[in-house]
């Protein structure tokens, strides 16, 4: 039996070992498609296309990113991309890392000849390299047919489309492309690629494909190109989440969210959900160019950013713009009802809450520092009772010395004061007792002085 549970544990420590040492290999094989960067670097990029992660080696995220850069760098070689993968630890090479406007920790960069594009999506594998595909490419990808048109209308979910000419208009449609091409794709057809169903008023246009429909662009309502863009670059029904709500307040929309939680499959988390992609299906040519419509699984970072607490399920309409929002004041049963609410909250019949006037940032500074000290101790309740427990000490011991030595202090100079005194009136009583001396030695003096006067007047007899 001996015999046979040391074979068992022999093999089990083989398989562990055999196992480790793939993951390892595993590792260092990712690793060699990532190039660690120096500063020759800055004379040596402009050649190629560089996808650059800079990072500290102290950094928390920085950490948790790199094994995902590594399957970047790795599935970029495998498609033969010509993209280039590297990383740089810009506390080593600071100045390097200030040149290309690196601020904090990580920063993913693609770098294309001069320019510089910062990437700002979710930190996977595959919005990175899609990142990566957008960037590297053609500015504006051109649609020479209508299989291609159909081939891009299924790959992406959000896309652009000028169509026509040279114009003006293709001028402020590149000058856009340049800035936006870090989230969103740019393409150009002639009026015969595009489908049917498409009807165009006037020519040159441009377009957005989302949500199975279009959107044309109109210079007289919807204003500047770049700004038109920013707020139409997004599907108009989103699964919410903190980076994507960050995002939306370039937007200058209005974001209606169903607080749910998904694991709850009751009739009232399920039909909240419901109601709002119904509302922003049926009524989107109405609310589009106001209202983002969409759901959040748990109330953990809403109540973080309303700094209140949220009964889950319900709705709350963000204004990411100005921190403002709308909670319910009625049941909400049925499109019907989510309708005639966001209708009182346009005509401003709905009370707005919250906002960014001082009172409510010297709410938030005393919510944050709060929301820190309690998560600090519920994480590690030693670090806490360090990181706090140790500076109150401190001050603590320095109060007790400051107020022990004005005691000691006034002490000596109360024993200064009575010892100078004493001395005082021994001297007072010195010079009195002198003076007592001075007039009895001048009496002895006086008999000897006169003893010649009496001698002289016996003389005299």
């Amino acid at each position: 039996m001996q015999l046979t549970m040391a074979s068992v544990a022999g093999r089990w420590s083989r398989a562990v070992g055999l196992c480790t040492t793939v993951l390892l290999l595993d590792m260092a094989f990712c690793k060699g498609f990532v190039e660690d960067l120096d500063e020759s670097f800055k004379d040596n990029r402009k050649d190629d296309i560089w996808l650059v992660d800079f990072y500290a080696p102290w950094c928390g995220h920085c950490k948790k990113l790199e094994p995902i850069w590594n399957e970047v760098g790795l599935e970029m070689k495998n498609i033969g991309s010509p993209v280039k993968v590297g990383k740089m630890d810009a506390t080593s090479y600071a100045s390097i890392a200030s040149e290309f406007g690196v601020r904090g920790y990580p920063t993913i960069k693609l770098l294309k000849g001069d320019l510089a594009y910062n990437y700002r999506g979710p930190r996977t594998k595959d919005d990175i390299i899609e990142f990566a595909h957008r960037v590297s490419g053609a500015l504006i990808r051109p649609l020479p047919s209508q299989q291609m048109f159909e081939h891009v209308q299924k790959r992406h979910r959000v896309f652009f489309v000028y169509i026509g000419g040279e114009s003006p208009l293709k001028e402020k449609y590149i000058d856009a492309a340049s800035e936006l091409i870090v989230y969103t794709y740019f393409f150009s057809a002639l009026e015969e690629v595009i489908p049917e169903y498409v009807t165009l008023k006037e020519m040159p246009a441009v377009l957005v494909f989302k949500d199975e429909t279009y959107f044309v662009y109109d210079e007289y309502e919807d204003g500047d190109l770049s700004s038109w863009i920013s707020r139409e670059r997004f599907q108009n029904y989103l699964t919410m989440d903190g980076f994507l709500l960050y995002e939306l307040g370039d937007t200058g929309k209005l974001v209606a969210i169903a607080v749910i939680d998904e694991k709850n499959t009751s009739i009232e988390h399920t039909r909240l959900k419901s109601i709002i992609q119904e509302v922003a299906k049926d009524y989107r040519d109405h609310f589009h160019k106001d209202f983002q419509f969409g759901h959040m699984d748990g109330n953990d970072y809403i109540n973080t950013l309303l700094m209140d607490e949220l009964t889950v399920p319900t709705v709350v309409v963000l204004n990411t713009s100005n921190q403002q929002y709308y909670l319910l004041d009625r049941q909400i049963n049925n499109a019907k009802d989510m309708v005639q609410f966001i209708n009182n909250i346009l005509d401003g019949t709905v009370e707005a809450q919250g906002g960014d006037s001082i009172l409510q940032r010297l709410k938030r500074i005393v919510f944050d520092a709060k929301s820190t000290v309690v998560s600090i101790f519920k994480s590690s309740p030693l670090m806490g009772c360090f990181l706090f427990g140790l500076p109150l000490g401190v001050i603590s011991i320095m109060c007790y010395g400051i107020y022990t030595a004005d005691t000691d202090g006034g002490y000596i100079e109360e024993r200064y004061e009575i010892v100078s005194k004493s001395e005082m009136e021994g001297q007072e009583q010195i010079e009195e007792s002198k003076e007592q001396q001075e007039p009895n030695k001048g009496g002895s003096l006086l008999p000897t002085m006169q003893q010649p006067k009496d001698v002289l007047e016996k003389k005299t007899d």
